[in-house]
């Protein structure tokens, strides 16, 4: 893997009853970062060019990865209701938050609900409303490493690609099957949408909010991300020619760029 352990460190937080694994890195202003439905990938480059300037707490949900599941943790708005009691017992709100595909629509729940224990947020390829065009993809269809090869455009000449998840080894695999498990559990009907919520965002209107997405995104199509920057109206939109459902490593240079700027 990519990762130095000088850069970042694990440890374990009491959490509504479940032991969190909390993967922490850098210095600085608190960034909560909430990953995928495939669970964290990792400490990659962009992980590490954040951390120079921002404290990194990234989070494996419950029932993904290492992290145990939450067994009253039954929606994707269960799972905000579960890290909004993180954060105020944890004294972090108000704190800037990134969320990926899932996760992003996990913080979406969060700021539908309380948009106040949030500074800003950023919301990369996100899930959570149901595309105006096209659907999102049905992953419980394909084999895991499938799910994974289709989050980029180009697996062979994307950076760290290789090195999500640690490689292919068995480990990954059986990680990958728990994650989409989890994910199935949480958000299997309707799929990987939430039909109120673009309804309930409209009073995140005020929080400065920016999403990014890959023009060329199998997994959650571009047009979702139009319907979150209708249903907050302030938001901003920055979308990736070729890139896919993973700008941090297809474009990472770029996504760096703008969401330190964003965020500064």
């Amino acid at each position: 893997m990519a990762e130095k352990a000088a850069e970042w460190r694990e440890e374990t937080v009491k959490a509504e009853g479940t032991n969190l694994i909390v993967v922490r890195g850098g210095a600085g202003k608190p960034l909560l970062i909430l990953h995928d439905e495939l669970g964290y990938p990792g400490w990659l480059k962009w992980n590490s060019e954040l951390a120079k300037s921002r404290a990194l707490l990234i989070p494996m949900h419950p029932g993904f990865g290492r992290t145990e599941r939450a067994e009253w943790t039954m929606s994707i708005r269960d799972m905000a209701g579960f890290y909004a009691k993180y954060l105020k017992d944890q004294g972090l709100a108000p704190v800037d938050v990134m969320g990926f595909s899932l996760g992003a629509w996990i913080a979406a729940e969060m700021a539908a609900n309380n948009p106040a224990q949030f500074g800003k947020m950023v919301l990369v390829a996100p899930a959570g409303i149901r595309p105006p065009e096209g659907e999102i993809l049905d992953v419980f269809r394909i084999m895991a490493i499938d799910q994974l090869l289709a989050t980029v455009k180009d697996p062979a000449n994307t950076p760290e690609f290789g090195i999500l998840f640690g490689g292919q080894t068995p480990e990954a695999f059986e990680m990958w099957e728990d994650a989409r498990a989890q994910t199935a559990r949480l958000a299997w009907q309707p799929y990987m949408f939430n039909p109120s919520l673009p309804h309930l965002l409209a009073v995140a209107t005020d929080l400065p909010t920016l999403i990014i997405h890959g023009r060329d995104d199998k997994v959650v199509p571009v047009s979702a991300s139009e319907a979150y920057r209708k249903a907050i109206s302030g938001a901003s939109m920055k979308i990736y020619n070729n890139c896919g459902h993973r700008p941090e490593i297809e474009q990472s240079v770029q996504f760096v760029s703008d969401v330190r700027s964003f965020l500064s």
